[in-house]
């Protein structure tokens, strides 16, 4: 059994640095971590199943969990609220698991500030345009969505310096055993 160096590990990354191939590796490869899924007020899509992509809340269900203090960290996001709920994270530990959390900048200030063993790791491309280059080839998003990513990106670098970690993922193989190497105890 893997040993890791925190029970709460937090990724962060522009859009299109890689940090969801870098989570789903370690979480196929190391079953004693799970993933903190979080709650949204957006429409479910067509793929997507409640408590494994998101738990879909309505605004209202949403609004009540944040009245009483549920939320770890929450955010609105185009219009969209998007949190991590306290009792879920608790349920995976209670289970024995590490937990992993792909989120934004922000929210993990938040993880690190409610769990301050925890770990935070920012993944970065090597630059800027390879960044756009990876938004562009997903073909999933148009000029004005890889604009406004683009340009939160100095945000993101700027919250960066308060994580434990910045991962450069020019090699994804290379940046996965960088990122195992910084999570697993004795390594």
């Amino acid at each position: 059994m893997t040993a890791f160096k925190s029970q709460y590990i937090a990724f962060s990354a522009p859009s299109g640095a890689g940090k969801t191939t870098i989570i789903k590796h370690l979480l196929q490869k190391y079953p004693e971590l799970a993933l903190s899924v979080s709650a949204t007020t957006r429409p479910k899509r067509n793929y997507e199943s409640d408590g494994k992509d998101y738990f879909f809340l309505s605004q209202d269900a949403f609004q009540k969990a944040v009245d009483k203090g549920r939320f770890l960290e929450y955010e609105e996001v185009h219009g969209n609220y998007y949190g991590t709920l306290k009792d879920k994270v608790e349920e995976l530990i209670d289970r024995g698991k590490s937990v992993l959390f792909d989120i934004d900048v922000k929210g993990a200030l938040s993880v690190k500030k409610a769990y301050k063993n925890s770990i935070l790791i920012f993944i970065k491309p090597p630059d800027s345009e390879a960044l756009r280059k990876r938004l562009s080839n997903r073909k999933s998003e148009d000029e004005e969505t890889i604009a406004r990513r683009l340009e939160r990106q100095t945000f993101e670098y700027e919250q960066s310096r308060f994580f434990n970690f910045t991962v450069i993922n020019d090699d994804l193989q290379q940046a996965i055993q960088e990122v195992e190497k910084l999570i697993i105890d004795g390594q």
